[in-house]
């Protein structure tokens, strides 16, 4: 009889664990701080210019160092999370990324404070890596995979509403108060992860693959270097020429490096299959068709079109809106699409919306943007929706700091590099629409605009009329979107291409990556 009753028995329902879910918020405050940490800078730059002074290129450093350091030491922050404990290095880059966040809002020069940023970035590396590698051990299956998405998802808010918050922070407060955010958001991830995370590491970890870290970083560090000097010191110049060639050839080294380490910070056989390759496409995808964005159009609202901080914040929201509903929506549709053809439609519906934006003049009334600005957030949230459960798992769960370190390495990076690309681009169209009437004093009004300080701008060319510079910023920013549009079409297409239909991605990467690893084993092995 009691048999009976047993087996008639409904099957209990498997609840949530708390604990868990408390890791969780933990890790979603972690993925909302980082990114406004720099899109927040943005909507800021022109008042922390006049508040601070500094040049343009140490303007540009203020949103760069933070993205340099962050985005070159995410995948050897996974690696340490595996060999020394993922919770411990979770903890120790939130105290570190909120105590230079504090320090951030009281000193009174740009050198310090991009130094600070610099420091900062660390402390969110660690942390986001820390974060990242716990939460593929608190969950498995279905729910690993939906934990991951969440996680992206409000990565995507901080993203995106870094502008909006930061307008109203600083209307309100003064651009001091977008760290004491920051702080907070730190401090309640450090509170849950302190009280309710596991500690974890990788049984079989080896250790750091330190030649592995340190030619990566100074790899990423000199090209994003030469980039962003180029527009200042004219890119002929040997100290550029040797920051390029030299991040080509420490590229090479890392290269080098990987292939004969016996435990890799970065697994390169990976890189032979199209459907990983294009998952990392992905991710960098919305460096081009939004993040770069999401810093040049509050610059050009504030310091150009003279809007004020929480106006432009406002107009922002079109563009960032899209991102509470869509990337829910973007799961759900993947019942009836799969998703390569769900990630390659949302890219092309960017690329349109970057191409109907080129279309607007810096005269246009700011209601004319909301059509373009909507299509290109409506675009960029659906694969957002499902990037990350696409990338995750791409190697042994053993593995998570690796695996989370790869991914986030290419979002992360990807958006510090395309930023300094663009920002260069843009200053040498700029240059090259008012060399005619500017003549030599053109690079330095370029690099005046492209930091929004138009003052200044008009001040090194007193004899250019106002009207002329505003022109010239404005055919330079016109061609900038034609170039962010076509290199977002391409990448829907190859996106498209590299994905496939399947919706098994992950499952299949590691099945080919285990074929590819017994076929050919790594020395020593």
């Amino acid at each position: 009889m009691i048999t009976n009753a047993k087996s008639n028995a409904p099957e209990a329902i498997q609840l949530p664990d708390p604990r868990g879910i408390y890791v969780l918020i933990s890790v979603c405050c972690v993925a909302i701080a980082t990114p406004f940490c720099f899109t927040g800078i943005a909507v800021g730059l022109p008042t922390i210019s006049r508040a601070l002074g500094g040049t343009p290129l140490q303007l540009n450093w203020a949103i760069n160092s933070f993205l340099l350091t962050f985005g070159s030491t995410l995948m050897a922050a996974g690696a340490l999370a595996d060999n020394y404990g993922r919770k411990r290095l979770l903890l120790s880059g939130l105290g570190i990324f909120g105590l230079f966040s504090i320090c951030l809002s009281f000193f009174v020069d740009i050198v310090s404070f991009d130094i600070l940023r610099a420091m900062q970035g660390l402390g969110a590396a660690a942390a986001f890596a820390g974060g990242f590698a716990s939460l593929a051990q608190e969950f498995d299956g279905a729910a690993r995979l939906r934990a991951f998405s969440i996680v992206g998802t409000n990565f995507g808010i901080g993203l995106a509403f870094g502008p909006v918050a930061a307008g109203w922070l600083i209307a309100h407060f003064g651009w001091q108060a977008i760290f004491v955010l920051v702080l907070l958001l730190s401090a309640t991830a450090l509170l849950f992860a302190a009280v309710f995370m596991r500690e974890s590491r990788d049984p079989d970890a080896s250790g750091l693959d330190w030649k592995g870290a340190i030619s990566f970083t100074l790899a990423l560090s000199a090209f994003t270097f030469g980039i962003i000097q180029g527009p200042e010191s004219g890119w002929s110049h040997p100290l550029v020429i040797c920051l390029l060639a030299g991040s080509v050839l420490l590229f090479g080294l890392f290269v080098l490096v990987e292939r004969v380490a016996k435990r890799p910070m970065l697994d390169l056989s990976l890189f032979l299959f199209p459907r990983f390759v294009g998952a990392q496409l992905l991710a960098i995808a919305p460096s081009f068709a939004f993040v770069a964005l999401l810093v040049m159009l509050p610059v050009r609202f504030v310091g150009i079109q003279g809007m004020s901080e929480l106006a432009a914040g406002q107009l922002m929201v079109a563009l960032s809106a899209p991102f509470l509903i869509l990337p829910i929506i973007a799961g759900l549709m993947t019942r009836w699409f799969a998703p390569a053809t769900i990630c390659g439609a949302g890219l092309a519906l960017s690329a349109a919306g970057l191409y109907w934006l080129s279309r607007y003049t810096i005269a246009t009334a700011p209601v004319a943007l909301i059509g373009p600005l909507l299509t290109i957030g409506v675009g960029i949230s659906l694969p957002w929706g499902l990037m990350d459960g696409l990338a995750v798992s791409v190697v042994p769960k053993e593995r998570a700091g690796m695996a989370t370190g790869i991914f986030s390495t290419s979002r992360v990076a990807g958006e510090g590099v395309a930023l300094a690309i663009v920002t260069a681009l843009l200053s040498a169209l700029i240059r090259t629409n008012l060399s005619p009437v500017a003549g030599s004093k053109a690079g330095a009004v370029a690099q005046r605009l492209v930091t929004g300080d138009l003052k200044a701008a008009s001040e090194i060319a007193a004899s250019v009329q106002r009207e002329t510079l505003l022109q010239g910023y404005n055919n330079g920013f016109t061609a900038t979107l034609w170039f962010l549009s076509g290199i977002t079409a391409l990448t829907a297409l190859i996106v498209f291409l590299f994905l496939g239909r399947s919706h098994e991605i992950v499952d299949d990467i590691e099945h080919e990556a285990d074929e590819a690893a017994h076929h050919n084993p790594r020395p020593g092995e």
